[in-house]
């Protein structure tokens, strides 16, 4: 099964910014969207960002006017510019493919390593 790679991550002051990257083998118009999830310790994976095949875009109330979503479709890649970073961000944050079922984002294929972001107070 293809694997999607996330890269980017590190080590950030609050206030700093990281661009994230997802590597995405094969096409990401073959699906309905790409989604960046993140996973803090003790809490459960959450959907952070979605970017739906039209270029719709959607946050999480608690990354909206903070992350921004995009992709470049010649390099299958899709990308989470993030600002303002607050410790609360910190987590391991992952790509994933997205289709649309019954009025909500569904995932599919497996997750990836993932990449640690780590913000710093």
């Amino acid at each position: 099964q293809v694997q999607l790679v996330e890269s980017g991550g590190g080590l950030v002051q609050a206030g700093g910014s990281l661009r994230l990257s997802c590597a995405a083998p094969g096409s990401i118009f073959s699906v309905d969207g790409m989604g960046w999830y993140r996973q803090a310790p003790g809490k459960q994976r959450e959907l952070v960002a979605s970017i739906a095949i039209g270029g719709i875009t959607n946050y999480a109330d608690s990354v909206k006017g903070r992350f921004t979503i995009s992709r470049n479709n010649a390099k299958n890649t899709v990308y989470l510019q993030m600002s303002s970073l607050k410790p609360d961000d910190t987590a391991v944050y992952y790509c994933i493919r997205l289709t649309y079922y019954s009025g909500s984002w569904k995932t599919l294929g497996s997750w990836g390593r993932g990449t640690q972001v780590t913000v710093s107070s």
